[in-house]
């Protein structure tokens, strides 16, 4: 059968699951769904505020931009909406010489965000029909990126926020990517497991090489379409995981937007995948049930045994509508190459989410591992949800940052205080809704001191929504920031030296 024939069918197919899944749509509940209220209500508008009222003193050469990522829907969500969906807003906060400079949020332009704010979609090649993109945004070549998982290509912004356009790596990217691509410190490459919704029998290991350019994009064989979110590297692999959250048919002929659903049928297993090894070299580990979005990190240890921190789900997704069912917990898995055994051990058996360390550290061995707290009984307003956590992982301490009653912290990232600084000296930044007054703070704390009340803050007169990631972009050239230097001799790390130290340097051509 030709390529076009089947093309022609899985089309019709695709019309008549539509057509049933829009139907059966309307008799799921009306009531507005509990990610676009509260807490979590969009905005409803792109601000430009500038000069912004710091609180403290911003650390000497804390200069870059700080970019953070969420759905944030321009029409009022519909019936079987979810959390993860929904169109992208990009939210960015400016530093330099002590002084927050400016503060932007921007939708990011897709064609139904930009027809419902009845203006230009932004330029550049799509991917099938749906090019939303609002999970994370990374820095990826030297350039900034929106970037989703499992459909659209990646919009690449201006450190301005003011241009956007779709670009896949310069026409390198051939499928889908991740929400959550990882830069290997010492070469300069970014990994990637991507998967497709529509494709149920493969992911795709895809590197992106320093310069900006996809270099290796290897399927690998699975089952059932899981949902892969998140990957880890370590010296010698790419780590896969292949667990039971799958597509699930059942759930888009309900009418649910969200296609994936928990699958006791679907082996929940660990792969080792050889840096550059094909899909039958990779070396599958089964694990018990269980779920996770988020990695904090791997490496292989001196042993020669894989040591991988996670957030890990007893269940999600495992009833009709949806769900995180149980918060995740912090884990530490031990994976035997010889014997293909995992270990799982709880390390914090407290409610949490968004692992964060040193990102100079990635794929090698770390200490510091940062969190933020979630509600014990998963409420989706994340009252009581005011704390972040610092683990060592070494001592087993766990320090706790509370920023008080009605105050909600987002995911906070660790920018190293100067090149070559330790693995303990830096500064965690992040944002911090008020909810009590609908206001929100970037928040600036001191990693080494670590419950100590903020080192500075900078007021926003508004709520950000909670949103999914964020990062750090230093300015180019800003020597005190460190963001790709190893850590050097210290107390808290040994002496490292990174092969590729690329810094922030393009964005968008102008004119583009």
């Amino acid at each position: 059968m030709s390529n076009r024939i089947q093309s022609a069918i899985r089309a019709a197919a695709e019309m008549g699951v539509g057509l049933l899944a829009a139907c059966n749509r309307l008799r799921l509940p009306g009531t507005r769904n509990p990610f676009v209220v509260g807490v979590h209500e969009p905005m409803r508008e792109e601000l430009t505020l500038e000069n912004l009222p710091v609180t403290g003193a911003i650390p000497p050469g804390l200069d870059g931009l700080y970019l953070k990522m969420g759905a944030n829907p321009v029409r009022p969500a519909m019936r079987g909406h979810d959390w993860f969906l929904g169109d992208g807003m990009v939210h960015g906060l400016a530093i330099e010489g002590g002084r927050a400079l400016w503060y932007r949020n921007r939708w990011i332009a897709s064609r139904t965000a930009a027809a419902a704010l009845k203006r230009p979609a932004a330029p550049g090649p799509r991917r099938g029909g749906n090019d939303t993109v609002n999970t994370n945004v990374v820095e990826i070549g030297g350039r900034i990126f929106a970037v989703v998982e499992a459909g659209s290509f990646p919009v690449e912004l201006s450190r301005s926020l003011e241009e956007q356009r779709y670009n896949p790596f310069e026409g390198t990217l051939a499928g889908s990517f991740t929400g959550h691509p990882h830069r290997d410190p010492l070469t300069g490459e970014t990994h990637a497991i991507a998967y497709d919704g529509r494709i149920w029998d493969r992911v795709r290991h895809v590197v992106v090489a320093p310069t900006g350019q996809v270099v290796r994009d290897m399927p690998i064989a699975v089952e059932h379409g899981p949902c892969i979110h998140d990957c880890a590297i370590t010296a010698r692999f790419i780590i896969v995981l292949d667990l039971p959250v799958t597509f699930s048919l059942r759930a888009v002929l309900a009418g649910y937007r969200f296609p994936f659903r928990w699958n006791t049928d679907h082996k929940a297993r660990v792969g080792l995948l050889p840096r550059q090894g094909e899909s039958a070299d990779i070396l599958w580990c089964e694990v018990a049930s269980c779920f996770v979005f988020h990695v904090a990190n791997a490496y292989d240890d001196a042993d020669g045994r894989v040591i991988l921190d996670v957030i890990a789900y007893e269940t999600v997704f495992a009833s009709a509508e949806g769900g995180l069912d149980t918060p995740g917990k912090l884990e530490r898995w031990t994976l035997d190459v010889a014997t293909r055994r995992v270990e799982r051990r709880v390390l914090d058996s407290a409610a949490q989410e968004f692992p964060r360390i040193d990102e100079r550290l990635f794929g090698q061995h770390h200490r510091y591992l940062y969190t933020v707290s979630v509600p014990e009984d998963g409420n989706t307003q994340l009252a009581g949800a005011t704390q972040i956590y610092k683990h060592d992982l070494e001592t087993g301490e766990r320090q706790v940052h509370a920023f008080g009653a009605d105050r909600i912290p987002g995911e906070f990232v660790f920018v190293p205080a100067r090149p070559g600084a330790s693995e303990n000296e830096g500064w965690l930044v992040g944002l911090v809704i008020d909810t009590a007054h609908d206001t929100t703070e970037f928040v600036i704390l001191d990693a080494r001191s670590f419950a100590d009340p903020p080192v500075a803050r900078i007021r926003l007169g508004h709520r950000i929504p909670p949103g999914f990631h964020g990062n750090w972009f230093p300015t180019q050239g800003a020597g005190d920031t460190g963001a790709h230097d190893a850590p050097g001799d210290g107390p808290d790390g040994a002496s490292r030296r990174s092969a590729v130290d690329p810094a922030i340097g393009p964005t968008i051509p102008p004119g583009v």
